[in-house]
């Protein structure tokens, strides 16, 4: 499909992803709609569309309450289910709510577009840490899911809920998955929120950038604009039903070495902290991931490399800071 000229409906479009789609897409000729409740454990700000706020139609309502969701989905050639509760922690401390907004959610999703738009484009968007533990290096969408939080445990069984609609059904579903997104728009004032956009909030407030351990795991960081690439480029195929497909960048880097390119950046220092226990108990290690399928199929690439989405980062929220660090 074309997403030009599309009716387009992001849930969750307030977030850091869903908003970044939303202005991409609005500058496409896209007609977008946005689902969010502005849910505190999710990372949305108004002052993320701030730029697009005539442009769009935003509705005001929780995934959970399956009439609007009916209602949203009505007329829309495009559906990306972006809405979640995104912290690790808060999923270990909150269980139900998380179940509710994560996995039930995701069905009324993909129910409401069974019932009254069968017709609809739907991707849902995943995490990478849904494997947990990696037992093969580099994983890619065939690696086991044995998570080890309720958010991440959650997002997999949303993935499968929208999976089995597509094979029961004939939705035209598919599943991309993200490791750590970093960039404009992100949430940066809380450490529940991802790690490395957490460093930038705090390399903004001068330091110290806080690393736990040694740091040395290895991770995955990918730009935002090159996701909003991706889900676009999945979008725009109509040959990839009922798949899932892994999005990261081709350089794995540790903690601690992002950390100090953020200092770099910034201007700040990095310091090293014990592991607190609640964050130990859920930390999966090293992660190497495979975006072999996603380069070969959806004629996607990585383009924006650490510098310069550091850079980028660095340039939008000296220019927004008092509505992201208060």
């Amino acid at each position: 499909m074309k997403t030009e000229r599309q009716n387009i409906l992001i849930t969750g479009g307030l977030g850091f992803v869903g908003s970044s789609l939303a202005i991409r897409l609005v500058h496409s000729g896209a007609r977008v709609t946005i689902l969010d409740n502005l849910d505190p454990n999710a990372g949305g700000n108004l002052h993320n569309i701030f730029s697009i706020q005539d442009d769009v139609t935003l509705l005001r309502a929780d995934i959970r309450d399956f009439d609007a969701v009916v209602s949203a989905v009505s007329g829309q050639d495009l559906i990306v289910n972006c809405a979640a509760t995104t912290s690790h922690p808060h999923s270990m401390r909150e269980p139900w709510e998380t179940l509710d907004v994560n996995s039930k959610g995701a069905i009324n999703v993909v129910e409401a577009c069974r019932q009254s738009n069968r017709n609809a484009r739907l991707i849902q968007i995943g995490t990478s840490t849904q494997h947990g533990i990696q037992t093969c290096s580099p994983a890619n969408e065939l690696h086991p899911e044995f998570p080890l939080d309720l958010y991440s445990a959650t997002k997999s069984a949303a993935e499968k809920f929208f999976l089995i609609y597509a094979h029961a059904y004939e939705l035209p579903v598919s599943v991309i998955r993200f490791a750590n997104i970093y960039g404009p728009r992100a949430a940066i004032h809380s450490p529940e929120f991802t790690f490395n956009n957490f460093f930038v909030g705090q390399a903004l407030r001068g330091g110290p950038i806080t690393v736990y351990g040694d740091g040395l795991q290895q991770r995955n960081i990918l730009f935002i604009d090159d996701a909003t690439d991706a889900i676009i480029s999945l979008a725009r195929s109509d040959e990839y039903y009922g798949q899932v497909f892994l999005a990261g960048s081709d350089k794995h880097l540790s903690v601690l070495e992002i950390a100090e390119k953020i200092a770099e950046i910034f201007d700040c220092p990095v310091v090293s902290l014990p592991w607190p226990t609640e964050r130990r108990a859920i930390e999966i290690g090293d992660v190497a991931l495979d975006n072999t399928k996603t380069k070969k199929q959806l004629s996607w690439t990585p383009k924006i490399d650490i510098k310069h989405g550091l850079m980028l980062t660095k340039e939008y929220y000296l220019a927004h800071l008092h509505h992201y660090l208060r």
